[in-house]
């Protein structure tokens, strides 16, 4: 197969994956009354690109059902442990993930069960008490490595882990998904600043910029933009892409800059592929149903996206 012909192969490969996502997530949010509907709508592409090629991660080191908690880190407790080993092993060549916004877990754990990581059963133990599968995901969740705590923390974290692996030779990049809502808090401008003093090249943020948070659209919360000029101004090499691009995902993630970190700016659409969700607007963080009329419109329009075959 010529070098084209792949690059559409794996193309088709990760678009199915992220219409996947989207179908995985809406039928959760059907089942439970409710769910975070417009983050898979923006990431689907993103997470799709990360985990069917963007990454070089080796085979998962889970079970397919993710076991039951086993308890807080500490040294009183041999049985902890994090959801990591659904990303493989923490080779010094296989690249990390570090998970920002939690409150996306239920993207993680869908794409986990398209990319064959996890079993679908795994996935309908989300939110039971005892489970590992939250739903704001902590570092025992499937495909977490750390609790993100307040949201904006997990840069930080994710430039540590990349200090030392850049201290110990590591060839392995550390990839970070986050949300735009994160270039709110000081702290991240604080993590870039650092992260360029000391020349972390090995570390890729991407930010999914769906221009949303819980308390409506960011522009009336707070002004982010220009967020590209403002991010190179602290010389941190950026990129601006369309989100749902999963070429243009996988160019970006490939082209950091030698002595500074890369940030990929993916902007994207929370109404992608379900267009019943621009009713919503503008609150669209998270989906409950107000009547079941409107639940059986969104009943109708998967069975519609099914039996034509969109997913």
């Amino acid at each position: 197969m010529d070098q084209n012909a792949s690059a559409r192969a794996t193309s088709l490969s990760t678009g199915k994956v992220a219409q996947g996502i989207r179908r995985r997530v809406l039928e959760h949010t059907l089942a439970h009354d409710g769910g975070y509907l417009s983050q898979a709508c923006s990431s689907a592409e993103i997470f799709a690109s990360l985990y069917t090629g963007v990454m070089n991660i080796g085979p998962s080191l889970a079970p397919l059902f993710p076991p039951p908690f086993a308890g807080v880190p500490g040294p009183n407790n041999l049985h902890a442990f994090t959801g990591s080993e659904y990303n493989g092993a923490k080779s010094s060549a296989f690249d990390r993930f570090i998970m920002s916004p939690v409150h996306y877990a239920l993207v993680l754990y869908a794409t986990l069960v398209e990319v064959g990581r996890m079993s679908p059963e795994g996935l309908a133990q989300f939110n039971i008490d005892g489970s590992t599968v939250e739903m704001i995901g902590a570092e025992h969740s499937p495909g977490h490595e750390v609790t993100a705590g307040s949201l904006g923390q997990a840069l930080s974290q994710a430039g540590g882990i990349a200090m030392a692996r850049k201290l110990r030779g590591d060839t392995g990049r550390v990839f970070v998904f986050m949300s735009d809502g994160e270039f709110e808090s000081g702290q991240t401008w604080e993590t870039l600043q650092a992260l360029r003093h000391h020349k972390l090249d090995n570390i890729v943020a991407i930010v999914d910029v769906n221009g949303q948070q819980c308390d409506g659209p960011i522009t009336d919360v707070m002004t982010i933009e220009p967020l590209l000029d403002r991010i190179t101004a602290f010389g941190v090499h950026a990129t601006k892409i369309d989100g749902h691009d999963i070429d243009a995902l996988s160019l970006a993630a490939n082209s950091g800059r030698t002595g500074a970190p890369h940030v990929i700016l993916a902007y994207t659409d929370p109404c992608r592929d379900i267009p019943l969700l621009n009713d919503r607007r503008p609150k669209l963080h998270y989906l409950r149903f107000k009547s079941s009329d409107e639940r059986h419109q969104y009943q109708s329009f998967l069975a519609q996206q099914i039996s034509t075959g969109a997913w």
